[in-house]
């Protein structure tokens, strides 16, 4: 077997802003593994001194550059490679997240056998799913397929060598850094294969509608942008999200508002909406997941239009947080 499922061959990143408890508790689940990197994004909490007190390297990020979370893994990946020899697999964690007993284990004996794959993820579940609606939903949006995948998300188990291979993550990037690199390792014949194994427990703490939006915002920002760095290729990455995104949550609004000014029977458009919760719920969606998937067209074509918009004016947009 090319790789040992050992500790000694395996280090973990974990990234951060002002998590708090929810950081101790991540670092804590990552206890034993040969070598643990804390990357802080400027917290004004003591989670810098409480990674420092559980064992774990700590790498603040120079304040001055802004902030993503791609910036803040390469960081960590650089810390594992300094030091003697690096660790054949990293862990790849964000602060707010638990890892699971065995999850390691189980995804690093995977990767043994199955060398053609570079990231191998589980199930990431919220840690209330029953506290707010929109931690509900956002539970529901980590369930996805098993087996091979074409994107992982920020928490996975990756080859170190591969992520070297082809850059890293991309630290220009404010979201979507992982589907993006995943097309990059996918380019390069490498596989993405997600475990029916239970990996994290997430606390996305969404209690306010306003946080959703925000959240929902950033989707449509990193489906735009990541359509304008891998859409014309082969993969076609992120083409049909943002298409979706702008149809719907831009093109729609437009004409119905167009068409009920010159036309009383113009704001018969606006049945379109709830037809598309139906269909959606007819494909299997819960009510209340098929209604926020086409509610959400709105804040995504926003987000795709911040990105087209500074993108124009030659600006990179800084992090949109819902926290």
């Amino acid at each position: 077997m090319p790789y040992e499922t050992s500790p000694t061959r395996i280090g973990a990143v974990v990234i951060g802003r002002n998590e708090g408890a929810r950081l101790e508790l991540c670092l804590r689940s990552l206890g034993g593994l040969a070598r643990l990197v804390y990357v802080d994004s400027g917290s004004t909490d003591d989670s810098v001194a409480a990674a420092r007190a559980l064992g774990a390297e700590v790498v603040a990020l120079d304040t001055d550059i802004p902030f993503t979370a791609a910036r803040a893994r390469n960081a960590g990946l650089a810390r594992l490679t300094e030091g003697g020899e690096p660790p054949d697999l990293v862990q790849f964690v964000d602060g707010d997240c638990e890892v699971q007993p065995g999850w390691i284990a189980e995804a690093a004996a995977f990767l043994a056998v199955r060398p053609e794959v570079a990231v191998v993820c589980g199930r990431r579940r919220e840690r209330f799913p029953e506290a707010t609606l929109y931690n509900r939903l956002t539970d529901m949006e980590w369930d996805t397929p098993v087996g091979e995948a074409r994107a992982c998300g920020g928490d996975a188990l990756m080859r170190r060598a591969a992520l070297a291979a082809v850059g890293g993550y991309n630290p220009a990037l404010i979201a979507g850094e992982e589907p993006e690199l995943c097309v990059r390792l996918r380019l390069a014949g490498w596989k993405i294969w997600r475990l029916d194994a239970e990996m994290t427990l997430h606390d996305a703490a969404i209690t306010r509608f306003g946080q959703w939006w925000k959240r929902t915002r950033r989707a449509g920002h990193a489906y735009a942008q990541g359509a304008a760095l891998h859409g014309k290729g082969p993969t076609r990455h992120n083409v049909a999200q943002t298409r979706r995104a702008l149809l719907w949550g831009a093109a729609l609004p437009l004409l119905t508002l167009l068409a009920g000014a010159l036309s009383p029977w113009g704001w018969l458009l606006l049945l379109v909406w709830p037809l598309q919760v139906l269909r959606l719920m007819r494909q299997g969606r819960p009510a209340a997941q098929a209604v926020f998937l086409t509610l959400g067209k709105i804040p995504e074509a926003l987000g795709a239009a911040e990105f087209y918009l500074s993108r124009a004016r030659g600006r990179q947009n800084r992090l949109i947080e819902y926290k």
